[in-house]
């Protein structure tokens, strides 16, 4: 049995609490209120909820290219890059990646992943011995289903993801895809899958946002990257006003697979609060996949961060929530616990 003891930000209010957690056996027994020193801040690990981990193999090359020139199947410099790497430079690339996101406090990550069964398999090897889990959105055949999580389509426009999404069902497994990136057209085939979760949204209208409330369709949202790429801004609150949205990095070729960092854009370049943002980090991308973390409560996994309140950085902050969404880096990092 072990106390990590500090501030608390539990349950799905993260209401900060003076006390304790107390974890035996991977679990969380219970939260307890208790007189405390520790200055530390505990909160759920995060979950990110869309990334590309096979981008890895080309950080940075991308820069000043379009969504079509950079990462548009089946010919932008994405694939091509792809297509070039051997397995084990894949590997190696995806697995720094995945500890990188384990070293910041992610838990797990919602991950497209390119080249079917092969590019399935290659995830699952690259995460043998890594803490940070990814979830595997298969892509490119049904058959990626015997080794993925789920089927991650690319967009309506660019398939008929027909037989996929009933392979989903047929199975129990969740069907994502991508949906309203560069422009609106995609965004009501996409709908007409009925899909488990959408990814980006960025030109979402009322009448789409309405579908998504009678749906009850989950969005992930990856404002970095929408912006590096140049194709507009996704409507967050109106999607808070409709939906449970959750938050992703996107391309690992684009941008960091840092939470912190989409935290902190998000909460200063949008209509949310900070309690919202943490919430987008943490609960809904767990939950919109069935994952057992991303709250911190009694039964629940104990997949936990611990940031020093007294680092540098922190010290002096009015408001812990606020603290971990708009300010805290991975040099506030204590302790990450998987």
């Amino acid at each position: 049995m072990e106390a990590l003891s500090g501030t608390v930000l539990a349950g799905r209010s993260f209401e900060p609490i003076r006390g304790r957690v107390v974890v035996e056996d991977g679990r969380i027994q219970g939260i307890e209120k208790t007189e405390t020193a520790s200055t530390d801040i505990i909160l759920p690990a995060f979950v990110n909820a869309h990334t590309h981990l096979g981008d890895a193999v080309a950080k940075e090359a991308a820069v000043g290219l379009s969504l079509d020139e950079a990462v548009a199947p089946p010919e932008s410099l994405k694939h091509r890059r792809l297509a070039a790497a051997d397995r084990a430079t894949l590997v190696s690339a995806m697995r720094r990646t995945l500890r990188f996101m384990e070293r910041t406090g992610t838990a797990a990550c919602l991950d497209f992943r390119e080249s079917g069964t092969a590019g399935a398999r290659a995830l699952r090897e690259a995460a043998r011995t890594v803490d940070s889990d990814p979830f595997i959105f298969g892509s490119d055949e049904r058959s990626v289903l015997d080794v993925a999580d789920g089927y991650g389509a690319s967009g309506a426009n660019d398939d008929d993801f027909t037989e996929e999404r009933t392979a989903c069902r047929e199975r129990g497994v969740p069907f994502a895809i991508h949906a309203g990136e560069p422009d609106p057209t995609d965004i009501h085939p996409a709908l007409d899958l009925e899909p488990d979760l959408l990814v980006h949204m960025v030109h979402a209208g009322r009448e789409h946002l309405e579908r998504v409330t009678d749906q009850s369709v989950p969005v992930a949202v990856c404002p970095r990257a929408n912006s590096v790429l140049g194709v507009g801004t996704p409507p967050i609150r109106d999607l808070l006003d409709h939906t449970t949205v959750a938050l992703g990095t996107d391309n690992v070729m684009l941008n960091p697979p840092s939470m912190f960092r989409e935290m902190a854009y998000t909460a200063k370049h949008f209509d949310v609060t900070a309690l919202e943002v943490l919430r987008m980090a943490t609960t809904a991308g767990a939950e919109a996949v069935g994952l057992d973390c991303g709250v911190i409560a009694p039964d629940r996994r104990a997949a936990l961060l611990v940031l020093d309140g007294e680092s540098n950085n922190l010290s002096g902050s009015d408001d812990p929530v606020r603290a971990v969404v708009r300010r805290a880096t991975g040099l506030d990092v204590e302790r990450v616990v998987l």
